[in-house]
């Protein structure tokens, strides 16, 4: 049997009157159907980035954005894990104890027992995608709620952490290909091929994606709106190279978590294992109907989440140097759960995507690096940033009532 297919027309394949009033047209029926995607997540960025520089000017830096980008690396890789989970309509509240507890295998392996930087995170990512398997097959054998058996998971693997380290309290890293992982930058002569390349690959791969629906008779999204994507990414891409070489270079921190980010998109928007998380982010009875083995999706996404928390993990001991007691609890959890909902992947699982991931991301650290540049407390920095997360979950739940009206018109 086929995946079950949603019962609405992509909002996008709609053609809309020409010129400015068939635009403004189309503009309010995707606002009332909840179809900005990303739209008004980068409108917030801009206007985050506009206050911060008129308040500061130095946030614009390239020193601080390089800064930016290295800061949120960790955070967003585990946020492209939770938004998997979340895709699903579950949540993981161990990412961020797993993150500490895979950097901590990692690193002990490494210091104390001298084995190879490779073998060492190779562990760490292994016990990290360990742990989400114990985690999904607990849940779908037993039937207990994802939010128990991961919250009884973070209080677990912090008490592993704990355990583990000992009475030495931190270990510090000093192996150069760990924290190279955060401390590489490649300068100009390297960064602007990279970049290139990247902008090459992209467009070759929306115009095969074209070519290949035209081949089938499949319908397209609009040219323009093609288009006007592709120049925004690559314009981005053109942009943070150009700051990034003005300071150190294009950081190895950031290659590495966008390309964790695209490997994921292309692995949800590309795959039948992705149309089959949809699907049962969508609607879990109707995708088991199908033939779809809901249980294996499930344990899979949580395999998958918890191996980019141990990934994310040990970017954040790269970038620390070590890794201590409090390694992966605090506001780590937190900041990427909310990263996820701010970038546009919806708590009610079936729409989302991994750029959400970086966008959400980018969101939580320029709150975080701005009100540091103002020597703002932290009390007003989470209470601005529990307001940010409280508009993107409101605005998830009104256009999510949006396409319920739309879907039953």
């Amino acid at each position: 049997m086929s995946v079950p297919q949603p019962s609405t027309v992509d909002p996008r394949l709609i053609q809309d009157s020409p010129g400015l009033k068939g635009a403004w047209q189309g503009f309010r029926r995707r606002v009332s159907q909840g179809e900005l995607g990303s739209l008004p997540v980068i409108v917030g960025l801009s206007v985050i980035w506009i206050i911060f520089y008129a308040a500061n000017e130095r946030f614009l830096s390239a020193v601080n954005l390089t800064n930016l980008m290295l800061q949120i690396a960790a955070m967003g890789t585990i946020s492209a894990g939770i938004v998997l989970v979340l895709l699903l309509g579950e949540i993981d509240l161990s990412v961020g104890a797993v993150s500490g507890l895979s950097a901590a295998v990692m690193t002990i392996l490494n210091v104390k027992h001298q084995v190879g930087p490779v073998p060492a995170i190779l562990a760490g990512l292994a016990t990290g995608a360990a742990i989400g398997f114990f985690h999904g097959m607990w849940i779908t054998r037993f039937r207990v709620p994802s939010f128990v058996v991961t919250l009884a998971g973070l209080l677990g693997w912090q008490g592993a952490l704990l355990f583990a380290l000992g009475g030495t309290g931190t270990v510090n890293l000093n192996d150069p290909f760990i924290t190279g992982l955060t401390g590489t930058f490649f300068e100009a002569a390297i960064a602007w091929p990279v970049a290139i390349l990247i902008i090459v690959l992209y467009v070759g791969a929306v115009l095969v994606e074209r070519w290949r629906r035209a081949a089938a008779g499949l319908p397209q999204a609009h040219l323009r709106s093609t288009v006007a994507r592709m120049v925004v990414i690559c314009g981005a891409v053109v942009a943070s190279v150009a700051i990034f070489t003005q300071d150190r270079g294009l950081p190895l921190a950031a290659i590495i978590f966008a390309g964790l980010v695209v490997l994921l998109e292309l692995l949800i928007k590309r795959t039948r294992f992705g149309r089959h998380v949809f699907a049962v982010g969508g609607n879990a009875e109707a995708a088991r109907r199908a033939g779809i083995r809901v249980e294996n999706i499930r344990v899979a996404i949580f395999t998958l989440g918890s191996a980019m928390a141990a990934a994310g993990g040990i970017l954040a001991a790269s970038r620390l140097l070590a890794v201590n007691q409090s390694s992966g609890s605090g506001d780590v959890l937190l900041n990427a759960i909310a990263a996820a909902v701010i970038g546009g992947t919806s708590l009610f699982g079936g729409r989302g995507s991994a750029w959400s991931a970086i966008l959400g991301a980018l969101v939580i650290g320029s709150i975080s690096n701005g009100m540091d540049l103002l020597a703002l407390s932290s009390s007003v920095k989470f209470m601005v940033t529990g307001g940010v997360l409280l508009v993107a979950a409101s605005i998830d739940a009104l256009s999510r009532r949006g396409r319920q009206a739309a879907g039953r018109a």
